[in-house]
């Protein structure tokens, strides 16, 4: 009984839990990437002096955020955690995202309870599992303990109904709902997505809406697992997991968003709450398109820019990088000709990660410069020079922008 939340810690603790209830759990799984992980060792090492971690088979670390390393600091810092992954018989995963290679490895299934050292650990809620982000600190402590403390949150609904018109997207929909809900609407609050919108959604675009979740303050983002994910497990993990569903939820408040009313969106610098229709913005100038990101660098966003660009060039003036989010995707996107038409329409094509989304390497952005990119956030100097401007957009709205050389609605093209 209650949200799905609610349920899926009962389930786990074997009796009733409500929100504002503290509990201690055990996790089933904990993730750190490689620019979070060293901190994490720290604290795990003032934990258990020279100990093991509680579980080498369901501890993760994934390198995705300087991939491949871009500094002499970063190479260092990759060494030093690939010390610790090889004393703890811990697998370095090296192949995309954490967020997009965590569920293609089979490490998420519905009704888990997972932290990971990064803020979009939401994501894993799209199939059904509460999965959050934590500090580095609180990680090493998993690492150690395999358990975690939560405060039992209040859930928000967003039910969405309708259906996509032509040109919009599920990332269109992710931008009226933080602005609906504003950037701290839904401090420590799960979001919980229903209605028939949600239903119809691939597990790819409900990566994409729980993602978001934390753009709101949201500790998570879930949506209930139906026949949608045991087609998308099928294949990827051989146990049993539970179907668990919301009964008699009792939710904070419901946030309703038809689809059908929406226009392509694109959310302008410096938050990404401030939101407005493409036509607004359509004179702005941009230096540099971004397709990617744990948000949108999936095979389908791909398709979609690609069929696009398909046989045109870039604006002389414009520049674009794609970074497909993992191995998986880079290699089906190469056998379907994705990559070649970027990669002929005069773009780069990155090895699978993070990329320009945090400003580390490959992409960065100069003095004063504006981007227009499908990542999750756009606040001032994440992608390079604190002058410089981020724009946020569909992969449609990136492909037509990288064509025209200024923001443009997809719809022309």
């Amino acid at each position: 009984m209650g949200t799905l939340t609610e349920v899926i810690f009962s389930h786990k603790l074997g009796r009733t839990v409500a929100q504002g209830e503290t509990v201690v759990v055990d996790v089933d799984r904990v993730m750190s990437h490689d620019t979070t992980t060293p901190l994490a060792i720290q604290a795990f090492r003032k934990l258990t002096n020279s100990g093991r971690v509680f579980d080498s088979q369901r501890s993760h670390i994934v390198f995705d955020h300087i991939v491949p390393a871009a500094t002499i600091a970063a190479a260092t810092l990759h060494r030093d955690v690939r010390m610790f992954a090889q004393e703890q018989d811990i697998g370095i995963l090296q192949e995309g995202i954490c967020h997009q290679v965590m569920p293609e490895r089979g490490y998420v299934t519905p009704g888990d309870i997972i932290v990971g050292a990064d803020s979009h650990t939401c994501t894993y809620g799209a199939l059904g599992a509460f999965a959050t982000g934590m500090g580095s600190t609180d990680i090493g402590v998993a690492y150690a303990t395999g358990r975690a403390w939560f405060l039992i949150p209040p859930t928000i609904n967003v039910h969405m109904t309708g259906r996509l018109p032509f040109g919009v997207y599920t990332k269109d929909v992710t931008f009226e709902m933080v602005r609906k809900v504003g950037v701290d609407g839904a401090n420590y609050r799960a979001i919980e997505y229903t209605g028939e919108l949600v239903e119809q959604m691939s597990v790819s675009e409900r990566f994409t809406i729980c993602n978001m979740a934390i753009e709101m303050g949201g500790k998570a983002g879930l949506v209930a697992p139906d026949a949608t994910t045991r087609a998308w497990l099928r294949g990827r993990i051989d146990r049993d997991y539970p179907m668990l569903a919301p009964c008699d939820a009792r939710y904070e408040r419901v946030v309703e968003i038809d689809a059908s009313e929406l226009s392509p969106l694109i959310a302008c610098p410096p938050d990404v709450n401030n939101v407005v229709p493409v036509e607004e913005v359509e004179h702005v100038r941009i230096d540099q398109v971004f397709l990617g990101t744990c948000t949108n660098g999936r095979l389908d966003d791909l398709a979609i820019a690609a069929n696009i660009m398909r046989g045109k060039k870039l604006h002389p003036q414009t520049r674009m990088v794609v970074v497909p989010a993992s191995r998986e995707v880079y290699l089906e996107a190469m056998r379907l000709g994705y990559l070649e038409t970027f990669i002929q329409a005069g773009a780069s094509v990155g090895t699978p990660g993070c990329g320009p989304c945090i400003g580390r390497h490959y992409g960065v952005l100069a003095p004063g410069e504006r981007a227009l990119t499908t990542m999750n956030r756009n606040f001032t100097g994440r992608m390079g020079d604190p002058t410089a401007e981020i724009y946020l957009g569909s992969p449609a709205t990136a492909a037509a922008t990288a064509l025209s050389g200024r923001i443009s609605d997809p719809r022309n093209f």
